[in-house]
């Protein structure tokens, strides 16, 4: 297993820095020109990143579509400095989703295990077309910050982080690299919910699966362990793309209305059954990667994070209907072949139910 020791990797045009005490480089990795955009809980959590911005722009709860639109509307403050983002996935989208409009170049500093600092996936600006969406030039993360969440966000941000990890290698897109990174993802956060660090492997078989002591209270998870996995399933989920299970999860959020984390964690064990009927060998290999079948640890995330069901989310049973009328025709099915109809979506939001 790959050790959570602090790294800078210069991946062509970007600068990605890793590692605990991380943040303390952003004066030289940001310059001294950047717009933050940022909410409440990132001020808080890296306060000299505040206040070394040249301007600093809250981001509103909402779709990054609509927020980004109505920041453009505003006008954001002149020059040619990043459009840094502090804060999770929302955060980081609209940073991208305003370079991506404007010409600018993004930096992100992720508070969430979300990993939209690696990904050049997100919404344009409401009226906005015909541009290319853009990755963060700067990525700090820092697990101090990435992995700081309360622990049930922090299990469905893992959750997130893992159906990255478990998609990944079954796309049209998949290549060795990418599916290298995901394999290693599904190690790190298998290894991050045992009964010891990351790189203690002493424990062995019987410590592999356990997440919570014997008095029954959670154990805390290795949290460095965890943001490392972001960061490369976030690497794999971006040179793959997604297909069946990120499509269920993204349309629960726009159409019923879930929150983006437990979303991820809802369907995973559901949508994971679908992906391995279509791909039983690739999940072989994420199976022995976890240790374990890989929707049993997705299912102890889902409970973990209190998203077992999708009704405990709070979202209406009425709602699994539209969700799938949604669902089936998002063209980013057919990345996960057969693409799934329907019939078999509706099934999934159902089981899930």
């Amino acid at each position: 297993m790959v050790s959570t020791a602090p790294f800078t990797w210069q991946d062509g045009e970007r600068t990605l820095r890793f590692g605990r005490g991380a943040i303390a480089d952003a004066p030289a990795l940001l310059g001294d020109d950047y717009v933050l955009l940022t909410t409440d809980r990132g001020r808080d959590a890296a306060p000299a990143v505040v206040s070394g911005a040249a301007h600093v722009l809250d981001v509103r709860p909402g779709l990054v579509d609509e927020i980004a639109a109505e920041l453009l509307a505003d006008g954001l403050p002149e020059g040619d400095g990043l459009l840094v983002a502090l804060g999770g996935g929302r955060v980081i989208d609209t940073a991208k989703a305003l370079a991506a409009a404007t010409g600018r170049h993004a930096g992100a500093i992720p508070t969430t295990l979300s990993a939209a600092e690696m990904t050049k996936v997100h919404r344009l600006p409401a009226g906005v077309s015909g541009v290319s969406g853009v990755r963060p030039r700067v990525v700090i993360n820092d697990p101090a910050l990435s992995a700081s969440q309360p622990d049930a966000e922090l299990a469905a941000s893992a959750a997130n982080s893992l159906a990255h990890a478990v998609e990944a290698p079954v796309t049209t897109l998949a290549s060795p690299v990418p599916t290298l990174a995901a394999l290693e993802a599904v190690r790190l956060t298998a290894a991050a919910y045992r009964t010891g660090s990351a790189d203690d492997s002493s424990g062995g078989d019987q410590a592999a699966h356990l997440s919570s002591t014997p008095g029954g209270a959670p154990v805390e998870p290795d949290r460095d362990a965890l943001a490392l996995a972001a960061f490369l399933s976030g690497y794999g989920i971006d040179a793959a793309w997604y297909g069946l299970s990120h499509v269920c999860s993204q349309t629960l959020v726009r159409v019923g209305g879930a929150a983006h984390g437990p979303a991820n964690a809802v369907v995973l064990p559901h949508t994971i059954a679908a992906l391995r009927r279509r791909f039983p060998d690739a999940f072989a290999g994420l199976d022995d990667a976890c240790g374990e079948a890989v929707d049993a640890l997705a299912a102890r995330l889902a409970a973990r994070a209190g998203a077992a069901r999708i009704r405990d989310l709070g979202v209406d049973e009425e709602a699994l209907e539209k969700c799938a009328d949604a669902a089936a025709g998002r063209a980013e099915l057919q990345h996960t072949p057969p693409a799934a109809d329907r019939d078999e979506l509706l099934a999934i939001y159902r089981a899930a139910w």
